[in-house]
């Protein structure tokens, strides 16, 4: 169980005592909850003596009288803000004039518990001061890992395109300074590896348009019924000069009609990405075996491939964005370490599933299933 620690400022002993005879006991739960909550309290009679405690032992919750000796509650609550505090504060009060109630409420309490109160009356207060809270902190805990996650992808893409970019300045001032001689055959290699750099700022600028696309875009309005064998062999057509350049075959294997409600262009990432890598991660003369099959749910999309495979340990990271297998047989293969990492959102998107399945030197296997009904594209 967590524990909320209750400070009550209040200038009756009776209510304090009653305040905390009643809560000692008490827990909150909630099913959106983790855990239940319970409450240890401690007792201010003057709002002097309460700001010491509150400075000293930081509370979650404070339950606070207006009419006191010396500052007042509502003097109370303006220290608290302007201070910015994590407390939640309900105005325990026999009663409260309209000023009160409106200075109160702008200063950020959020209950008024009228007194006397009732066992049950103090209990119904604190289960909604304490799912209030709970979802304060959680929206906070929420909103800074999204801007730790943004931060991070911003730092990840900087030193993406701040590599290629040195290596292209390197290669213009050694041709600037006709370091390897006179002649433009002289610089034939530093030219083709400035096309190869430029080519994969290309490809991670493209890919990073596909990422903010499918986050970014309204679906609903795009979506009608797609043929996936039409789109995969559209998918075949685009990297066929390639698959001939690397010698790989690519043979389309359609078993039955796949036909699903979707984006075109959200199916035409998927095929593009997972066939180019076939070919892309395979071996000379090898093959690239794309299966379309339905069941009366699902599709179910196999794209394999008989090339340079991974390990068990590097497929766990094969769908992070910005992750790229780097060992001696991918060293001289492109990539932005996005492509995967979008399929699986796509994947996603229509609420399938995909999983690889490799082995080095054998070849790789990745089998996608998407409901044919969907209920909504989230």
């Amino acid at each position: 169980m967590a524990v909320l620690k209750v400070l009550v400022i209040d200038d009756e002993p009776g209510i304090r005592s009653g305040v905390s005879r009643i809560l000692n006991n008490f827990h909150v739960t909630y099913p959106f909850m983790e855990e239940d909550y319970t409450f240890e309290v401690t007792e201010a009679a003057t709002g002097e003596d309460g700001i010491e405690i509150l400075e000293r032992e930081m509370p979650d919750i404070l339950l606070l009288d207006n009419k006191l000796p010396g500052i007042q509650g509502v003097e109370v609550l303006e220290y608290i803000r302007k201070r910015n505090y994590d407390i939640v504060v309900a105005m325990i009060t026999s009663y409260a004039s309209l000023d009160v109630a409106i200075r109160a409420t702008r200063d950020g309490a959020i209950d008024f518990i009228p007194k006397p109160f009732t066992p049950q009356e103090l209990k119904s207060s604190i289960e909604n001061i304490t799912k209030q809270q709970y979802l304060k902190r959680i929206t906070h805990k929420m909103k800074q890992e999204g801007k730790k996650i943004r931060y991070q992808f911003l730092s990840v893409l900087s030193h993406e395109l701040k590599a290629p970019l040195n290596a292209l300045e390197g290669y213009l001032r050694m041709m600037q300074a006709k370091q390897a001689g006179d002649m433009i055959d002289d610089y034939a290699t530093p030219i083709e590896r400035s096309l190869q750099r430029i080519q994969g700022m290309r490809n991670l600028i493209m890919d990073l348009l596909d990422f903010t696309k499918i986050r970014l875009e309204r679906k609903e309005e795009k979506v009608e019924e797609v043929n996936l064998s039409e789109i995969a062999s559209a998918a075949i057509v685009t990297v066929q000069p390639y698959a001939i350049q690397m010698d790989v075959s690519i043979n389309l294997d359609i078993r039955s009609e796949a036909i699903i409600m979707a984006d075109p262009v959200d199916m035409e990432i998927v095929f593009n990405n997972l066939i180019s890598n076939a070919v892309k991660y395979n071996k000379v003369g090898g093959k690239a075996e794309i299966t379309i099959d339905s069941s009366d749910s699902e599709v179910i999309l196999i794209i394999s491939d008989t090339g340079i495979g991974i390990t068990k340990s590097d497929t766990e990271n094969l769908f992070t964005e910005f992750v790229r297998i780097k060992n001696e047989k991918t060293r001289n293969i492109s990539g932005s370490g996005l492509g995967l990492s979008i399929v699986k959102k796509v994947v996603e998107l229509y609420h399938g599933t995909i999983n690889v399945d490799s082995t080095p030197d054998v070849g790789t296997v990745f089998t996608i299933r998407i409901p044919k009904k969907q209920i909504t594209i989230t």
